[in-house]
C-alpha cells in the first residue's frame, strides 16, 4: 500500500476512482457515438445488422471482464504483500488463458459468424452485413481479451491512470476511423457498415501498443518485458484463484444483461413509445450508475492489497469510506437527474407525452441507484477476500427471483410504471441480504489471501 498509508482514505479512494470513472464514462460514450456514426451516416439497416451481434459480443466481454476482475483481485493481494513476482506471475496465466481463449474464438467464431448469427435469428435482410461486422471483430478477438485484460490487471497495482490514457487513445481513433471509413475521407476505402468494426480493431492495436511502450518507460511491475515474457504460461494454481473470483462476475454480468432483455420484453408490450421511454431512462441511469460500480471496485482492490499487507484490520474502514463515497457521489448525480430530469429526456426524446412517460419511470427508481451503490460496495469489499459465490448468489436471486417476478405482477397491476417499480425492490432486498451477509458471515471468518 506505500503511500497510501499516509494519506486519508477518501483521498485514496478518490485518487483511485477518479481515472476509472472517467474510463466508464468514455467507454459507454465511445460506443454511443458510434453507434449515432453507423445509424445516421448509413441507415437504420445498418445500426441494426451492428446491434444484432452485440448479444455474442456481449458473452465473450463478459467473460473477460470477470477474468480481469479475478486477476486484478490476485495482483492486488501480491502488490498489497510486496510480492512483484506473483503479480507478474497471475497477470501472465491470466493474459496466456484469455489469448488462448481469444484464438478459440477466433478460429471458430470466425468460421462459423453466418450459422451463429442465423441461430440468434437475425433478420435476413441484414444477415450479410451482420456476419460481415461480426466477423472482423470476432477474429480480433484474441488482440481485444489483451487490450481488455491488461486495463483492468492494472488496476490491481492501484494504476488506473495508463488504462485511461490508453482508452483515450483507442476512442479518439475510433470516432475518426469510423466516420473516414463510412465516408472514403483521406483516399481511405468506404467500407460501409463494417467501419465501426475496423476502426475498433486500429483503436486498440494502437492503444495497446502505446500500452507496452508506456509500461516500459514508466517501469512498471507489469511491463511487457523479458522478465514477464516468462510467466507467459498458465500457472494451474494461480489460475484457480483468478477463476474463482471471475467466473461468478462473469456470470453475474450474463444474468443481469438476460434480465434486462426480459425487463425490455415486457415494456416492449406497451408499445414503441414506452420502449423509446425505456431506452431514454436506460442512457441516464447508466451514466448514474458508474460511480456506484466504480467504487465497488476500487473497495475490492484497496481490500485486496490491505490483505495482501496483511492489514485486515483497514477493511473495516475500507468498506464504510465506500458506502460514504457512494452516497455522497452516487446521491449527488441522483439529485442531479430529479432536478433536471425533462431536460435529460428531451435530450433523447422530442415527443412530448414520451417525455412525460420517461420522466415518471426516472422518477419512479433513480432513487434506487444509491441503495443498488450501497449493495455493490459490500459485494466489492467481500469479493477482495475471494468470497464471491454467495455475493453473487445472491444479486442471482434477486435480479431472477424478486426483479422480474415483481416486474410482471406489478406491470400486470398497474402497467407500466410496474416495470420500474421492480428496480428499487430487487435493490432493496439485494443490500438487506448482502448486509445480513457481511454482518453475521463474511465479517467473522478468517481472511486470507487466496494464493
Amino acid at each position: 500500500m506505500g503511500s497510501t498509508e499516509t494519506r486519508p482514505l477518501w483521498k485514496t479512494f478518490l485518487v483511485f476512482l477518479a481515472p476509472m470513472l472517467l474510463s466508464n464514462i468514455l467507454q459507454s460514450m465511445s460506443g454511443t457515438i458510434n453507434n449515432i456514426y453507423i445509424g445516421q451516416m448509413i441507415g437504420v439497416d445498418a445500426l441494426a445488422a451492428v446491434s444484432s451481434f452485440f448479444p455474442v459480443m456481449f458473452f465473450f466481454i463478459a467473460f473477460t471482464i470477470g477474468l480481469g476482475a479475478g486477476a486484478s483481485v490476485l495482483i492486488g493481494q501480491a502488490w498489497g504483500a510486496r510480492e512483484p513476482e506473483k503479480a507478474r506471475a497471475v497477470a501472465g496465466t491470466t493474459l496466456t488463458v484469455g489469448v488462448l481463449f481469444g484464438l478459440t474464438v477466433a478460429i471458430f467464431g470466425g468460421s462459423f459468424t453466418e450459422p451463429m448469427l442465423r441461430l440468434l435469428g437475425t433478420p435476413p435482410d441484414i444477415l450479410p452485413d451482420a456476419t460481415r461486422y461480426a466477423r472482423i471483430i470476432l477474429i480480433a478477438m484474441p488482440g481485444l481479451f489483451i487490450f481488455l485484460l491488461s486495463t483492468a490487471m492494472l488496476r490491481g497495482v492501484g494504476d488506473t491512470v495508463t488504462p485511461l490514457y490508453t482508452l483515450m487513445i483507442s476512442t479518439a481513433l475510433g470516432l475518426v476511423v469510423t466516420p473516414a471509413l463510412i465516408r472514403g475521407w483521406f483516399g481511405l476505402p468506404q467500407v460501409g457498415v463494417t467501419a465501426g468494426a475496423w476502426a475498433t480493431v486500429v483503436g486498440f492495436i494502437a492503444a495497446t501498443t502505446w500500452l507496452a511502450f508506456q509500461l516500459r518507460r514508466m517501469k512498471s511491475p507489469l511491463a511487457p518485458d523479458a522478465d514477464f515474457a516468462r510467466h507467459l504460461r498458465i500457472n494451474p494454481r494461480l489460475l484457480k484463484g483468478v477463476l474463482k473470483v471471475g467466473v461468478p462476475t462473469g456470470v453475474q454480468m450474463i444474468v443481469v444483461a438476460t434480465a434486462e432483455l426480459a425487463l425490455l420484453s415486457f415494456v416492449n408490450a406497451y408499445g414503441s413509445e414506452a420502449t423509446a421511454a425505456y431506452g431514454a431512462v436506460n442512457q441516464v441511469v447508466a451514466y448514474v450508475q458508474f460511480p456506484a460500480i466504480s467504487i465497488a471496485i476500487t473497495a475490492s482492490i484497496l481490500g485486496a492489497q490491505a490483505i495482501g499487507a496483511g492489514r485486515v484490520d483497514r477493511l473495516g474502514a475500507i468498506t464504510r469510506t465506500a458506502l460514504q463515497m457512494n452516497v455522497v457521489l452516487t446521491g449527488a448525480l441522483v439529485l442531479l437527474g430529479y432536478v433536471a430530469s425533462r431536460q435529460l429526456m428531451s435530450l433523447f426524446i422530442t415527443s412530448e407525452p414520451v417525455i412525460e412517460v420517461a420522466q415518471t419511470l426516472l422518477h419512479i427508481m433513480l432513487w434506487s441507484c444509491v441503495i443498488f451503490g450501497m449493495a455493490s460496495a459490500l459485494s466489492g469489499i467481500m469479493r477482495a477476500s475471494g468470497s464471491v459465490l454467495v455475493p453473487t448468489a445472491i444479486s442471482i436471486f434477486c435480479i431472477l427471483l424478486i426483479e422480474l417476478p415483481t416486474a410482471w405482477v406489478m406491470s400486470h397491476q398497474i402497467g407500466l410504471n410496474g416495470v420500474w417499480i421492480s428496480y428499487p425492490v430487487a435493490f432493496g432486498a439485494m443490500l438487506v441480504l448482502q448486509s445480513l451477509y457481511y454482518r453475521m458471515v463474511w465479517s467473522k471468518k478468517a481472511i486470507r489471501r487466496l494464493v
